[in-house]
């Protein structure tokens, strides 16, 4: 059973339903596995939970 992680910053319902059909589908037909078999996690992950060259991601906007 294929897994798939993406860890990303805050998305809407509507990327994360079309990275999870879109990741399914292109797993599926390049390991020619059925999609039922694909799991995809996605993790969001705060700008404030990121550091980057000593500071917070958050800091540096």
């Amino acid at each position: 059973m294929p897994v798939i992680t993406l860890e990303a910053g805050k998305l809407n319902k509507e990327q994360k339903k079309e990275l999870v059909e879109k990741f399914t589908l292109i797993a599926s037909n390049v390991m020619n596995v059925p999609q039922q078999a694909i799991i995809v996690f996605l993790k969001e992950i705060s700008t404030e939970n990121i550091g980057f060259g000593g500071q917070l991601l958050s800091d540096r906007k």
